[in-house]
């Protein structure tokens, strides 16, 4: 998580961090000064020369949530006449709610392919939470989304995901039922009447001092099926508000939908989208 340090003399930023981060390659600190994960006194910066004052406060992991209202257009990294696949960025949501009802991926695609001829039309193949980046896919008839749906249990879906402490075995399936609370919205994990099946594997990728990375697979797609499951096991998502510890305001959760596998709608063929994790995501690392 984010680390505090206070300023002893008048300097600039960059100098500051070379003289912090005595330990770290000059060039890991400069990349994490670019991937806005550095703040003074509560607000963030990328400027290099930014001046610093006696008192300061510099705060090193810190990763602001991107206001979903500034962004106008998104990452397309697939797109032919049946589906359209996005990067989607933590902090947006996939569809509208009562609450949002223009500021999600699907009405910002939407205006983003439209034109004042053609009023695209496109209907989400699946969702991903808020706060959790990566792949989503839309079909643009539900033609379309009701084949990709149909072999849904056939895709394969891989996400990163950086979780608390060090895994008691590098490699493993949780095969816990999930269960919806509707009234507190929280899922549960355990038999109950309403509970229904999930599966989830995991693999770790590369341990750190705090925190490690995994690749996680889903056989099953329940809501919040990774970030429950990986709490379940007592390794929770970094940043996650509801199943995890120690969330703060602000911060990005380590859930990232990195591929996707569907057959194709229209060429049954076998259809993959990859797209790794963005820096702030790796930030959760340290």
């Amino acid at each position: 998580m984010a680390e505090k340090f206070t300023v002893k003399k008048e300097d600039k930023l960059l100098n500051f961090l070379f003289s912090t981060l005595h330990t770290w390659s000059k060039k890991k600190v400069k990349e994490r000064l670019k991937s806005a994960t550095v703040s003074v006194n509560g607000e963030s910066t990328t400027k290099f020369d930014f001046p610093l004052s006696v008192g300061d406060i510099v705060e090193i992991g810190v990763v602001s949530k991107r206001d979903s209202k500034a962004i106008t257009s998104l990452e397309i990294i697939y797109q032919d006449s049946e589906l359209v696949a996005i990067n989607k960025p933590a902090g947006l949501l996939s569809v509208g709610t009562v609450k949002e009802k223009q500021n999600h991926a699907l009405a910002i695609l939407r205006k983003q392919l439209s034109n004042r001829r053609n009023n695209i039309q496109l209907f989400p193949v699946h969702r991903l939470d808020r706060e959790t980046s990566g792949i989503l896919l839309f079909a643009t008839s539900k033609d379309s989304r009701e084949a990709v749906m149909g072999r849904w249990g056939k895709s394969e879906k891989v996400y990163l995901a950086i979780v608390n402490g060090s895994l008691k075995e590098p490699k493993g399936t949780i095969n816990q039922p999930l269960r919806m609370d509707d009234k507190e919205y929280k899922v549960h994990v355990g038999a109950h009447p309403k509970a229904k099946f999930a599966l989830t594997h995991y693999t770790l990728k590369e341990s750190f001092s705090k925190t490690s990375l995994l690749q996680v697979a889903i056989e099953t797609g329940r809501q919040h099926q990774i970030r429950v499951h990986l709490a379940w096991l007592g390794n929770y998502i970094l940043g996650d508000e509801r199943y995890g510890k120690g969330y703060k305001k602000g911060d990005r959760m380590g859930l990232h939908a990195t591929k996707l596998t569907v057959i194709h709608p229209k060429t049954k063929k076998s259809l993959t989208f990859e797209v790794d994790a963005p820096k702030d995501f790796y930030a959760l690392t340290k």
